[in-house]
């Protein structure tokens, strides 16, 4: 048994969102504020704490709705007559979907759909709503009738004379509507409460929108927790709590301290599992008696010695009347527990190696003098291990009286938020490749089907993301402001094992391709792809010292250098991302024959780049790539991103004669050579710059020029140029190429769009000047 997925809606930015759990490892990614949180949130509050629920949760959207709907039954209604609601479209929810195996039925009897049940998927829904409707509707109207009844004494008797009070425009008193009412109610009137959902109903997303199933009229809520004999859920929460304590979170009491600072500390986490699973004061076994007889031993000698020191004391208390003839008398005794040798703030120690150290001479610090990324690490992979041990029971706790709780439910699901803090990169990649296996490292789980373990990680590194398997990322999308009154910005889910679960050609490239390059691709606002080395060394130059390019500088833009030949590959990654794309790539002319010439007008030359011709703008014929409109390089899709090409197009270069004259780059390094060539002339230099300064110096025209430039490119060194130039002064005083310039801005206008849309300054789906609509309706 494990869970297939899980669908949440009207919960914060997630609306309408299905989550698609791996069968081990699911990790959330993305950029910043697109969601993850919000469902690591839900999966909290809905599967951990159902009592943590806040207005802040629901959707904001739906706050309007829910005025409304408190507005309604101000208003006097005919009767008995109720307005019709729909609770569906705006309370907070959650639906689990459990894979669950003939061969399991018993742990799911409670929640099976129907008496013929054949063995399929299991779906919960859980929902936050009112406890009891009529009663949260009378709650709520005494309170607004009392809130009234003060606005309308509007008189006051002071001394036999009236005074009229004169209220402020605007001034009311509470509930003022009805989420100002669940502001401060909503934990009393409110609860989780679980429904039984029907397995034929469930709907695939339609780009990353879910579609979940409305519950029948009159559908009654499962009594009790139908998950808690069937799903132990444990978490580590971003919020660990480590660093230095300061002087006013000290206490003598060190569990009051760890509260102080909200984590928790190894030394906590090892008294806890010593309560759980060691106490030989619990339930004593034959291997404990040594123990307790050794403190039996040390409580009989210390009490001596008190006894002891204390005598005198004593016999001076009684001397002055204390104890009296009838009073007792004062004793003193010792109660030595084990736990008190854990229960302060430096029971956990690290020892310093020290050079030529005496045996048992090594120096020791308290945790809190290591670093934090080593506590960081230590104390989520104890969780780990500390989580897996109360699942199967370890120690004293498979010895509890309590036969309900010494039950092991089959699943075992752990929620990680962002285990990458204070964390170095390669402990990061350990962390994730080690983290299943360690929940795992039980001899009753090792290639155990019916006892299932499924982690859950949330992160903003893309090390993390880099060293997980492609398929198990589950990229949360941020989605355009909709043009329609109240709306606000929300989020999809997209499940990448659709763009790396196959084993075809272009899901293998694009999944070796990635762990070649680690690139943070799941975390960024847009993406630029490159040529080859010379534009990833130089372009990103251009835009960090560029005025032009300032909002790109903003912005979270991810480079990948990769050939034109195959940027097409990552087609279908870049679409299910969603990401504002800009490809910087080469025309790469070719003559019948397939090779490599200069670019020359009206010879029948076509493209050798496979970008151009399958992606955008699908067109290889050199004279058409030559003369396309600005609005035949961009493909706008309706889910509001874009994805343009650059490559060189003609422009007018000066060169002997001082007329301008059309010049025809082929690559990158010709196209710079072609808008700066009085600075190129001017610089001497060894190798590719080199050669080109002499090619300047020697081509009678243009034309000759371009088969010159060729045939030194053809000699390589194109790294070499790049480095060379961006060693140089004159770096600065380049004019960047005219393609890559317009494709530059043309992406900081994406973004900058992108931007407003979520925020709502312009509406979904618009699109500027020229850009080529790959579908115009939009996505609701």
């Amino acid at each position: 048994m494990h869970i297939q997925h899980v669908e949440i809606g009207n919960f914060r930015k997630l609306q309408s969102v299905r989550v698609d759990f791996a069968d081990e490892t699911t990790v959330f990614v993305g950029a910043n504020n697109s969601g993850k949180t919000s469902a690591m949130v839900a999966l909290r509050h809905f599967l951990v704490d159902r009592t943590d629920f806040s207005i802040n949760d629901f959707t904001l959207s739906n706050w309007a709705k829910l005025d409304a709907l408190g507005a309604s039954w101000e208003k006097p209604v005919a009767g008995d007559a109720e307005p019709g609601f729909d609770w569906d479209a705006v309370l907070p929810h959650l639906d689990l979907w459990l894979n669950v195996p003939k061969e399991d039925l018993h742990h799911v009897q409670k929640i099976l759909p129907t008496l013929d049940w054949a063995g399929a998927h299991i779906g919960v829904r859980l929902r936050y709503g009112p406890n009891d409707v009529q009663a949260f509707r009378q709650e709520y109207l005494t309170a607004k009738l009392a809130a009234a009844d003060v606005l309308n004494a509007t008189a006051s008797i002071d001394g036999g004379d009236k005074t009229t009070v004169q209220l402020v425009e605007g001034f009311a008193l509470w509930p003022r509507s009805m989420m100002d009412f669940l502001s401060l109610k909503l934990r009393a009137l409110f609860e989780v409460r679980a429904y039984l959902l029907d397995p034929d109903k469930v709907v695939l997303p339609t780009n990353g929108i879910a579609s979940p199933q409305a519950l029948p009229v009159g559908s009654e809520p499962i009594e009790g927790d139908p998950l808690k004999k069937i799903i132990r859920i444990d978490e580590i929460s971003a919020q660990r709590g480590f660093g230095l304590v300061t002087t006013s979170a000290r206490s003598d009491d060190p569990n009051e301290e760890m509260k102080s600072r909200g984590g928790k500390k190894l030394s906590m986490q090892l008294r806890n599992y010593y309560i759980q699973h060691l106490d030989p004061f619990d339930q004593p076994e034959p291997k404990d008696i040594e123990a307790l007889q050794a403190l039996h031993e040390a409580q009989t000698a210390f009490g001596k010695r008190l006894e002891s020191c204390f005598s005198t004391a004593l016999k001076e208390l009684e001397d002055i009347g204390y104890p009296g003839v009838t009073d007792p008398k004062l004793t003193i005794t010792t109660c030595i527990q084990p736990i008190d040798g854990l229960n302060h703030a430096s029971a956990v120690q690290y020892e310093v190696p020290t050079h030529l150290g005496a045996a048992g001479g090594a120096h020791r610090l308290p945790e809190d003098s290591n670093g934090l990324g080593y506590q960081n690490l230590v104390s989520i992979v104890f969780a780990l291990m500390s989580f897996r041990d109360k699942w199967m029971k370890v120690g004293k706790a498979a010895k509890s009286g309590d036969v309900e709780g010494a039950l092991i439910p089959p699943l075992h699901l752990v929620l990680v938020e962002e285990p990458e803090a204070h964390l170095h990169a390669q402990v990061q990649q350990v962390f994730i490749k080690q983290a299943y296996d360690v929940l795992r490292k039980h001899e009753k789980l090792k290639g155990s089907s019916d006892l299932r373990t499924q982690l859950v990680v949330s992160t903003h590194s893309s090390h993390i993301a880099h060293e997980a398997d492609f398929a198990s990322l589950r990229y949360f999308r941020r989605l355009p402001l909709k043009a329609i009154d109240g709306a606000v910005p929300l989020s999809c889910v997209v499940n990448l094992s659709e763009t790396f679960g196959s084993e075809d050609e272009t899901a293998r490239f694009v999944r070796r391709y990635l762990k070649a390059t680690h690139c943070d691709l799941f975390f960024a606002d847009g993406a630029v792809l490159v040529e080859g080395p010379a534009e990833r060394i130089l372009v990103p130059h251009f835009v960090r010292n560029r005025s032009q390019y300032d909002f790109l500088k903003r912005c979270y833009v991810t480079w990948l250098e990769i050939g034109g030949s195959h940027a097409h590959r990552l087609k279908p990654l870049i679409e299910h991302l969603g990401l504002n794309t800009l490809i910087i790539t080469d025309i790469d002319a070719k003559d019948a024959d397939g090779k490599a010439v200069p670019p020359v007008r009206s010879t029948g030359l076509k493209a050798r780049n496979e970008t151009l011709k399958t992606w955008v703008p699908k067109e290889e014929g050199l004279d058409a790539l030559l003369d396309a409109k600005p609005a035949d390089l961009v493909l706008s899709d309706k889910a509001g991103f874009a994805v343009r090409v650059a490559y060189q197009q003609p422009i007018q270069a000066t060169f002997l004669d001082g007329k301008p004259t059309e010049a025809l780059a082929n690559t990158f390094e010709d196209a710079l050579v072609y808008e700066n060539i009085k600075l190129f002339k001017s610089m001497n230099g060894t190798a590719l710059l080199g050669r080109i300064r002499k090619s300047l110096d020697e081509a009678g025209n243009l034309g000759e020029l371009a088969e010159r430039l060729a045939a030194d490119l053809a000699k390589g060194g194109k790294a070499e140029f790049a480095m060379e130039l961006l060693c140089r002064a004159e770096i600065d005083k380049m004019v960047v190429p005219a393609y890559i310039d317009q494709g530059l801005l043309w992406l900081a206008n994406q973004l900058k769009r992108k931007e407003e849309g979520v925020s709502g300054k312009v509406p979904v789906g618009a699109v500027s000047a020229g850009d080529k609509v790959v579908a115009a309706e939009v996505a609701e």
